[in-house]
């Protein structure tokens, strides 16, 4: 479908599929394993749903006179720091699933009752930059949740050894797993080559 609609259609599309990479990040590991800070900057799982369904409440909710419902965290006023990046222990995993969910729902509810032309006005941005249409809007959230879920991918293949686009696309060559450690010694070589290092 060419046109607006068909636009819009197709930025849905890529939204709805950065979601689900997201989320599918999750299956298959424990509770510790969702919230497990596997960084210095404390990156976690379950933390990044979180972080991205408040992100994309603001963007598809509050810019266009439409706000998310429940409220969110950082908006308190004596909110830590980084208080939308991981999940306690009483928040559970599926709470924090069933959120972005709703968050899900609201926005492609905006999605759909507004044009690609609509305008809002994104109020934690700088003034100069602030007024915006649904179609930017709809492409940074698409930025946004992609950004996390690259970094959702490291996390788990740090976690267990799984990588992989989709359950059904690894996007990764179909290779003997035993293929793998002898890629990573020829690039760390490399590596070492290119920096001078001893072999």
């Amino acid at each position: 479908m060419s046109g607006p609609d068909g636009f819009k259609a197709d930025l849905h599309r890529y939204l709805m599929r950065a979601r689900e990479a997201l989320v599918w990040k999750l299956d298959g590991l424990t509770e510790y394993e969702v919230r497990r800070p596997m960084v210095a900057s404390g990156t976690n799982l379950l933390g990044l749903v979180k972080h991205v369904a408040y992100t994309e409440a603001g963007y598809l909710g509050e810019v266009f006179g439409r706000p998310f419902p429940e409220p969110n965290p950082a908006d308190e006023p004596d909110a830590e720091p980084n208080v939308e990046m991981w999940a306690t222990a009483t928040e559970s995993r599926e709470a924090i699933l069933d959120l972005y969910r709703r968050v899900w729902a609201h926005g492609d509810a905006t999605v759909e009752a507004l044009d690609l032309v609509t305008r809002g006005s994104v109020p934690w941005w700088p003034e100069a930059r602030r007024r915006v249409s649904l179609q930017t809007v709809m492409v940074h959230v698409i930025a946004e949740t992609n950004r996390h879920a690259g970094h959702a991918d490291i996390l788990r293949e740090l976690l267990d050894g799984s990588a992989g686009l989709n359950p059904a696309h690894s996007n990764l060559p179909d290779v003997d797993p035993a293929w793998w450690p002898e890629y990573v010694r020829r690039l760390e070589s490399v590596a070492r080559q290119a920096g001078g290092l001893p072999g």
